[in-house]
């Protein structure tokens, strides 16, 4: 075991029951609810400058704190999730890429997420949406500490319908809990399906300590919107899908508003990873950032990101420091007082501090991954990217079509990026900065000898 390793494995042991991160809570046992939404770029929300009206995500980031600088470990749905879940690198639990129908490998049982947690501190656990960290039965939710489940076991392209597929395609299926109660549900009505669910979870769970998970199937291809919604956005399909999401957000911190839990309940927005620009118009906008979904630029792995808790979280701020999906876990843990004698080592830290207002975390650096290689790092303003090709869009799709990519169109050489005054990552810095290139360089060497020497085995199914 190397040093970043134990220092890792002391972090994870050490990191809950902590009194300062209590600071403002109400109470020891917080609900939480996580919203997770599906291929949702930077620029795809009201107050990140998109055009699509958003007024409850709005309404909650000014009732709340909206983060500039939020991260997720992949640019694509496996990875992205596996990490928030578990706060691990993607790497590091052997999903560093996307899983489907016909993968025999799926997020193991020795892995903890934050409901396998939750749960034996006694939190009802419910997960309505996407799960796509494998389907077979013992990958499944139900399997990973939520004891309530409806919806799909990986992403809903993954049909029979593809325009384009690159194999035959089954049924898909829909889940309540182990059950497939149906094939190929209409995409129409899932989003409002979902909400349904969730709300009716919260009523249900509202006189003991609940979390929930509702990772969105939208605005991820393809798309779908109720009659509600339909036509109803100045951006197409793709802004309907972003409404209909936007009213469902809304439907959930009401419903908490109106059971009188907004005190004492944590909720957190954010998306999976950046728009699939090879969409066209049924994809989104990165809000400025540079490529998008497969790409571990800024505009494929920054993403949108809102927390709510009135009278702990600050209302109206915009925070510019940067958190990650890997720290969501330890965070959650930590407010919740959550320790269980055999826990996992991760890589993400408590942020709690930032979260609520009171204080700053010395973060450590951040790796960015595409496919399990490390292409780039980021510490504090500066983010460093190694030579290597990357996805790059061809001719755009159009309503649903999908159009072309070149998974190595694109090369980027050593290029040192100041983030702050270059979002778009466009000023190469790396001659004027040798010093700091050098140092970010072997971070990365160290990282990769980590995941060589510390990552856990992949799920497998059982024979």
């Amino acid at each position: 075991m190397n040093k970043t390793h134990v220092i890792i494995t002391l972090f994870v042991i050490s990191f809950c029951g902590n009194n300062w991160a209590q600071t403002n809570m109400k109470t020891d046992k917080p609900n939480i609810i996580i919203l997770f939404t599906d291929d949702q770029g930077y620029g795809d929300v009201g107050v990140y400058g998109s055009e699509i009206e958003t007024p409850n995500l709005d309404k909650m980031a000014g009732e709340g704190t909206r983060f500039t600088n939020f991260y997720v470990t992949s640019a694509s749905c496996t990875p992205s999730r596996a990490s928030l879940l578990t706060g691990c690198y993607p790497q590091r639990i052997g999903l560093p890429n996307v899983v489907d129908e016909r993968s025999t490998i799926g997020l193991s049982s020795a892995e903890f997420t934050i409901a396998d947690y939750l749960k034996q501190n006694d939190y009802a656990t419910g997960m309505f949406g996407k799960w796509h960290l494998g389907f077979q039965p013992e990958f499944m939710p139900n399997q990973h500490g939520f004891t309530e489940f409806f919806g799909i076991p990986y992403s809903a392209d993954m049909w029979p319908f593809h325009p384009k597929p690159s194999h035959d395609y089954p049924p898909l299926p829909l889940y309540e809990n182990e059950k497939i109660i149906e094939y190929n549900p209409s995409v129409n009505q899932m989003t409002t399906r979902l909400t349904e669910r969730a709300v009716k979870f919260i009523h249900l769970h509202k006189d003991e300590p609940f979390f929930m998970y509702m990772p969105y199937s939208q605005p991820h291809v393809p798309l779908g919107v109720s009659e509600k919604f339909k036509g109803k956005s100045k951006a197409g399909l793709y802004g309907d899908a972003v409404m209909e999401i936007d009213w469902s957000v809304g439907e959930i911190v009401n419903t908490v508003k109106k059971l009188g839990l907004s005190e004492n309940t944590l909720i957190l927005f954010t998306s999976d990873n950046g728009p699939w620009l090879t969409y066209g118009n049924h994809a989104g906008k990165t809000g400025g950032l540079r490529e998008g979904k497969g790409s571990t630029f800024d505009g494929g792995q920054k993403v949108p990101f809102i927390a709510y808790m009135p009278g702990t979280i600050p209302s109206g701020k915009v925070e510019s420091k940067m958190i990650t999906a890997l720290d969501i876990l330890p965070t959650i843990l930590s407010i919740t007082n959550t320790s269980m004698a055999r826990m996992n080592p991760i890589d993400g830290q408590n942020v709690w501090p930032i979260l609520n207002g009171t204080g700053d975390v010395n973060k450590k650096p951040f790796f960015f991954s595409i496919g399990g290689e490390v292409q780039a790092v980021r510490v504090g303003r500066y983010k460093l990217h190694l030579n290597h090709k990357y996805r790059i869009p061809g001719v755009l799709g159009n309503d649903g079509m999908p159009g072309s990519q070149d998974h190595r169109g694109g090369e980027i050489a050593l290029s040192l990026f100041d983030l702050d005054k270059d979002p778009n990552e466009s000023k190469n810095l790396a001659s004027k900065l040798p010093n700091s290139v050098k140092a970010m360089q072997q971070l990365i060497v160290d990282f990769n000898k980590d995941l060589e020497e510390n990552s856990r085995p992949v799920g497998t199914v059982k024979q």
